[in-house]
């Protein structure tokens, strides 16, 4: 056990010396200076049954001070009212298109099959894709288009203020966001040398012919991380890209419940470990031993397994503390049930991949879409 310990003690020190450097390099929308003009930007929403968010989101995105705005709401097939509230928003707006798709093409996602939808009907010379739930204060578009073009990039993307409700969604939330971290990495994309790349749904800011450049969303037609995997084709084309931090600038509810964020992540999990059992046993295994496992021999009778236990602890918590001041609202002493949350992330991960192989596939807004196709294209 002390060998295993020493191992982890190793392996987050290794984490803790990327994270804090790399962590430097995400910098703050909020400190960047406010353009009101510029080239036209596509503001590209698609919203399947998104009634209760779709208005408001869209009303706080026309009050932005950027004044070069299109906007282009794609309504995928929703069965509530999504699509009549589209179309009275666009009534007062001319500015303002509304997209209506009544059929899924075989070979897509809905959601990246209605973004490129969205992309076809779009004169801007940037592309703005954003969900349906966002929240955005009046500077944050013209704060982006200023750190793009001051930048010289092609890509930016943005991570929001995650707000939660209740205790345990909250703990849950960050941990999700603190172990996405040390896994993705995503101050790498800051790196222009670097090959991995990173995209936030919430708000992925792309100059048009970059996204042409990467094949547009047909590239990633059938990947459930299309927010990511968009980042990752910017890096895999040698484009320029940024991630930064804007919790004070958007926010959005990632899910209204735990329960809620059990059944998101029923569509992502299995795909961010590439559809492999064995990358499966690895993450469990590993979230298990790095994340667990310290805070039981903390109070092991050996001295020393006692101490390299605490050590561990301690860095866990120096690295979490780092990323959620950085990237959420979240008071870091959620910490304090890490250990909880961190089993709870376990039962998420084998509850995804269970529920998707017993359906074949993955159920995401009330279409199936099989595993078999995931697999062939998702690799």
């Amino acid at each position: 056990m002390i060998y295993l310990m020493s191992l982890i003690l190793l392996i987050w020190i290794a984490f803790f010396i990327d994270a804090a450097w790399g962590l430097r390099t995400i910098e703050r929308l909020e400190s960047e200076k406010e353009l009101e003009d510029g080239p036209l930007i596509s503001i590209i929403v698609a919203a399947k049954n998104e009634e209760e968010h779709i208005r408001k989101s869209v009303e706080s995105q026309l009050r932005q001070n950027y004044n070069h705005i299109e906007w282009i709401l794609v309504n995928d097939r929703s069965e509530d009212r999504t699509g009549s509230i589209m179309d009275e928003l666009s009534e007062s707006h001319p500015h303002m298109k509304v997209v209506h798709i009544k059929e899924l093409p075989k070979g897509w996602l809905g959601k990246n099959h209605a973004l490129y939808k969205g992309y076809l009907e779009s004169n801007g010379e940037w592309l703005l894709f954003t969900d349906a739930d966002v929240l955005y204060k009046e500077e944050t578009v013209g704060k982006a288009a200023s750190f793009l073009s001051r930048k010289n990039i092609d890509h930016m993307t943005a991570a929001p203020d995650l707000y939660a409700k209740g205790f345990w969604l909250k703990s849950f939330v960050a941990f999700f966001l603190f172990g996405f971290s040390y896994y993705k990495r995503p101050w790498k994309a800051n790196i222009d040398s670097s090959k991995i790349g990173v995209g936030v749904g919430a708000f992925n800011l792309i100059r048009k012919k970059a996204y042409e450049t990467i094949g547009t969303h047909q590239s990633i037609k059938e990947r459930p991380d299309d927010d990511l995997q968009l980042g990752m084709m910017v890096k895999k084309y040698d484009l320029k890209q940024r991630m930064v931090s804007a919790t004070k600038l958007m926010k959005v509810e990632w899910y209204p419940s735990l329960q809620a964020a059990f059944k998101g992540l029923e569509k992502n999990t299995f795909a961010g470990l590439h559809y492999q059992f064995s990358m499966v046993f690895l993450a469990v295994a590993g979230v298990f031993c790095s994340q667990v496992l310290p805070f039981l021999t903390i109070f092991s009778p050996n001295p020393l397994l006692r101490v390299l236990s605490f050590i561990v602890v301690a860095l866990i918590f120096s690295l979490y503390y780092l990323i959620v001041k950085k990237l959420t609202a979240f008071s870091p002493l959620l910490f304090f049930i890490f250990p909880a949350t961190a089993l709870l992330f376990i039962y998420s991960i084998v509850r995804a991949v269970f529920l998707t192989i017993r359906r074949g596939g993955i159920e995401w807004r009330g279409t199936v879409y099989p595993l078999k196709e995931l697999r062939k294209r998702g690799r």
